[in-house]
């Protein structure tokens, strides 16, 4: 079944000009970072701060950080599993031309693809931002001085207010990431959903867009998604080892 399943998977990239892979939190679970929706998920344990509570008050953002530094070491820890190895070398073969993710663990780049290919819909939680200049932070600083007395970071070039380098619930799309996605969604001839549940709009929008651009759209996920009606090649397995066969990797 699994090699049915990876013959026509490679005959589609075979075909393809400009595949575009579209990640989901399926795709890390494998490197030790459970998914959000499902039971014993970081949503089951952790309740997220909506973004209008964070810029509310000191209260929000202490809340906020705590539930950060609980997952930290899970996500920072956190290895580049066989899925995102195949990955990075089915790009060095040409046979991907970009990465459209929902993930924020930074794995795709640790794992070797170069930061330009991957485009980040929720934003990167393994650094910190400034919200007024936009300015980097590194986490160890604010998680130190967080766990020693709960302090609160501030932005050391304006003072201003840092989150991480995710989106929030209730906070705007980023607009760069927003448009190269679209973009890639338009020129892709094959898009490969990869580990969503397809169900978190703007950004499952991607793949409808993209198989209603003309693209042939293929959906790789252990369980079924609301979009397997919509897709030309619809495969529910384990995506590590099938990732790994079909690109020939460990």
């Amino acid at each position: 079944m699994r090699e049915k399943a990876i013959s026509a998977l490679a005959a589609l990239l075979g075909a393809s000009r400009h595949a575009v892979l579209f990640t989901g939190a399926g795709m890390s679970t494998d490197s030790g970072i459970p998914d959000y929706r499902s039971p014993g998920g970081v949503w089951d344990r952790f309740r997220p701060v909506d973004f209008s509570e964070f810029l509310a008050s000191a209260d929000g953002q202490r809340e906020f950080w705590q539930r950060k530094f609980a997952t930290h070491d899970m996500i920072a820890d956190a290895e580049p599993n066989r899925g995102h190895r195949a990955v990075v070398k089915l790009m060095e073969q040409g046979e991907l031309a970009s990465i459209i993710t929902q993930n924020v663990d930074g794995l795709h780049q640790k794992s070797g693809v170069p930061e330009d290919h991957v485009i980040e819909l929720h934003g990167n939680t393994t650094y910190a931002v400034c919200l007024e200049c936009a300015t980097r932070h590194d986490l160890g600083p604010i998680r130190d001085a967080f766990l020693a007395d709960e302090s609160l970071p501030q932005c050391t070039a304006c003072g201003g207010l840092v989150k991480t380098g995710t989106i929030s619930f209730g906070q705007t799309m980023p607009e760069e990431p927003m448009r190269r996605a679209e973009e890639a969604s338009r020129k892709a001839d094959l898009m490969i959903a990869v580990g969503s549940s397809l169900v978190v709009y703007p950004a499952a929008g991607f793949p409808v867009l993209a198989k209603r651009e003309g693209s042939r759209l293929a959906i790789l996920n252990r369980e079924p998604t609301e979009l397997d009606p919509l897709a030309d090649l619809v495969i529910h397995d384990e995506i590590g080892p099938l990732l790994g066969d079909l690109a020939g990797v460990n």
